[in-house]
């Protein structure tokens, strides 16, 4: 993706990653994402940690929660997300080194009217840079009943 193209609020920096490129000079990351999601009472919270399998670092990855409904208005969001439309929120990963886990972040936002359902839909925006030849482990749909339980992912 061209750096202009990246959300300015996010404050991506764009660096070279390392590790050595993989296919045809293009370096290759498997990013994962683990954690779960509770809603109750019309706030959804999504506890989340990323993770990059390698073989190259990311030096900075996004990574999108998408809504079945629509979101209210007014959101408090971690310094690292921002609200990128009506159902979803982008939030940067910081830098993720090969073979290591990324620092654990929740995203808790309030849903614009009560249901007794949603689904969030987690997945990679960007990577940095890097490809990601296993998308699977980084894109998943939870179904979050209003109960308070966790779903895990």
């Amino acid at each position: 993706m061209h750096p202009a193209l990246v959300p300015a609020a996010l404050a991506l920096v764009i660096a070279a990653p390392a590790g050595g490129p993989v296919d045809g000079g293009v370096p290759e990351a498997d990013l994962a994402h683990h954690g779960s999601v509770t809603m109750a009472d019309a706030h959804v919270a999504a506890e989340l940690t990323p993770q990059n399998h390698g073989p190259s670092d990311v030096p900075d990855a996004t990574l999108r929660l998408a809504y079945s409904v629509p979101l209210a208005d007014a959101q408090t969001l971690p310094d690292t997300c921002l609200r990128s439309g009506p159902r979803t929120v982008d939030c940067r990963t910081g830098a993720l080194p090969a073979a290591t886990y990324g620092a654990p972040f929740t995203v808790d936002v309030r849903l614009a009217a009560a249901t007794t359902e949603v689904t969030v839909k987690i997945d990679t925006a960007w990577t940095g840079g890097p490809l990601d030849h296993n998308p699977d482990n980084n894109r998943h749909r939870v179904l979050v009943l209003d109960t308070g339980d966790a779903y895990y992912f």
